[in-house]
């Protein structure tokens, strides 16, 4: 924790553009720094269950179709995206509280905006190698040529954007840590299970498809898939304004709990 005042700018600059870039740059290395081996690990195991899944799905079908194996190509990428801001953070901040060290990162003489943001960053850079690595996986097992166009950026950012900003403002909404892990855990099992990413939504009896299309993670899996192939899905205006609208609810959420905390 000492290690990060030394990082931050001077006192007497506690205000305006240049201190919040340099307690964004110091939040986003000392993040990387704190996290090094385990965002190593974890960028492993991101590989790993993204090439489980794209390898994993075609031993459902003796051939599969090529229609299933580029849903489930384009879908792997979402999962890696999200998983790191939507499970891992809010487990970090339940350890801080069982730490007692919560309160005194809460503490810092830094911008909560910029802390945000800095975690963003941390969870974005730790989830494009293993989305790079799926998608090149599925390119070589299933001969795939997908259409990248430049809709893929917007789609990256916002939907790690949202991940990230739904688990910080339950990481810190939620004041029971055993609670938060729970939570979390429920959530990869929902989002693995029964939110139609790496399969369509039709597939899905119609309450769960209703229920799914008021939840950012099929929305998300649109407007990435809109960014990897041309004429594959449709409503990408209304997916994007979805998942939108949830990371303004995850930003919302985080900023009342800081709040109320503070």
């Amino acid at each position: 924790m000492t290690e990060l005042a030394g990082l931050l700018p001077p006192v007497s600059l506690r205000r305006g553009l240049s201190y919040w870039l340099g307690s964004y740059r110091a939040l986003t290395r000392w993040h990387l720094a704190g996290l090094r081996m385990w965002l190593m690990l974890l960028t492993v195991v991101q590989v790993m269950t993204g090439a489980g899944f794209v390898l994993g799905f075609a031993l459902f079908f003796d051939h599969i179709p090529a229609s299933a194996a580029l849903f489930v190509s384009t879908g792997v990428p979402v999962i890696n995206l999200v998983v790191v801001g939507l499970v891992l953070g809010p487990q970090l901040v339940a350890q801080q509280k069982l730490q007692q060290s919560y309160d005194f990162v809460r503490a810092l003489p830094v911008p909560q905006s910029a802390a945000a943001v800095a975690w963003y960053t941390v969870c974005l850079l730790a989830g494009l190698p293993a989305v790079a690595a799926s998608l090149l996986i599925a390119e070589a097992r299933y001969g795939i040529a997908f259409t990248v166009s430049p809709a893929i950026v917007p789609a990256v950012l916002l939907t790690a954007f949202t991940g990230t900003m739904l688990g910080y403002g339950l990481g810190h909404a939620v004041p029971n840590p055993m609670v938060t892990t729970l939570v979390t855990e429920l959530m990869i099992f929902a989002v693995f299970g029964f939110a139609p990413v790496v399969y369509p939504p039709w597939q899905l009896p119609s309450w769960l498809a209703t229920l799914n299309w008021w939840f950012p993670f099929g929305h998300m899996a649109v407007i990435v898939r809109a960014g990897l192939t041309s004429g594959m899905v449709t409503g990408i205006a209304s997916s994007y304004v979805t998942v939108t609208a949830w990371g303004i609810i995850g930003v919302a959420v985080s900023a009342w709990a800081l709040v109320r905390r503070g």
